[in-house]
């Protein structure tokens, strides 16, 4: 079992012993492998302590002084999946960058006048919206993340449901904000903005989407094709009819609460220039 780690070569390799706080990393890290590979179940029984050991590659002894029981141990693994970042880096702007990059250069003709503006609006939800839930659905990490948001409440040991619940709505909190962010700037540069008389804020709109959508992936569950079914149709007065999913449908009929567009935003030469040269300088890690 690896332990340590070595430095040098040949006779002059010498050992380093691995301090605390890096077996801890290590086992919480190998730990969140094996969760984001198999996903998070009811339980934890299904993970093996001494397999976990293994993959971190840090002694037994370390690990037990440690968490001398192993309950002490996945508990602490609870809270670290609570505190994880990766949902919001699965979902949002940073997958869908490349569609949304296609559909607008592939129309930037919409942009000259309100009517196609508002039809290429429809066209970016009508898409994204399905990308997005494919995106979540095929997930393990957004499996894990809803898993402990449905379950925590189950958790025995008051303490530590506390922790969870602290730990999820600072996850929440930041998810929200890169959502609501990717939205204020796509909208932004398409020329909608918030309806004023709502006082609403994007991470308003964006809790909302993100409920939506999780729903449908919960539902997903049982009905496979509730969220993917196609529909043909011509809703929110789009100028021809397409194949609309559920969840377009869904994410649209919010998104289009919020939205309008913005009056003091002049469609010139130059501002279709300016949209260009943004979309243009987008690749897939973001602008």
């Amino acid at each position: 079992m690896a332990t340590t780690a070595q430095t040098g070569t040949g006779l002059a390799r010498r050992v380093r012993r691995l301090s605390d706080v890096e077996t801890e990393q290590r086992m919480l890290r190998a730990a969140t492998a094996m969760v984001n590979e198999t996903g998070l179940t009811v339980s934890l029984d299904h993970m093996s302590f001494e397999d976990i050991i293994r993959d971190a590659r840090v002694s037994r002894s370390a690990v037990y002084r440690r968490w001398p029981y192993k309950d002490m141990f996945f508990s602490d693994l609870l809270k670290e999946l609570a505190k994880a970042t990766s949902p919001a880096a699965i979902s949002g702007e940073e997958t869908a960058l490349p569609g949304i990059r296609r559909i607008v250069l592939d129309h930037l003709d919409w942009l000259q006048t309100p009517e196609l503006r508002y039809n290429l609006v429809l066209e970016l939800m009508r898409q994204g919206a399905l990308h997005d839930f494919e995106t979540m659905r095929g997930s393990t990490e957004w499996r894990t993340y809803l898993a402990l948001h449905t379950t925590f409440l189950s958790v025995a040991d008051g303490a530590l449901q506390g922790d969870l619940q602290a730990a999820l709505a600072q996850s929440e909190r930041s998810f929200i904000s890169r959502i609501a962010a990717s939205w204020e700037r796509l909208v932004g540069l398409l020329g909608y903005r918030l309806r004023p008389e709502l006082g609403a804020t994007f991470e308003t709109m964006a809790s909302l989407l993100s409920a939506d959508l999780r729903g449908l992936v919960i539902m997903a569950l049982a009905t496979p094709d509730i969220a993917t079914r196609p529909i043909l149709a011509r809703p929110f007065g789009a100028a021809q009819a397409a194949e609309w999913s559920l969840t377009a449908i869904g994410v649209t009929s919010i998104a289009l609460t919020f939205l309008e567009p913005d009056p003091s935003v002049v469609w010139d030469d130059e501002r279709l220039a300016e949209v260009r040269r943004v979309l243009e300088s987008w690749d897939t890690a973001g602008a």
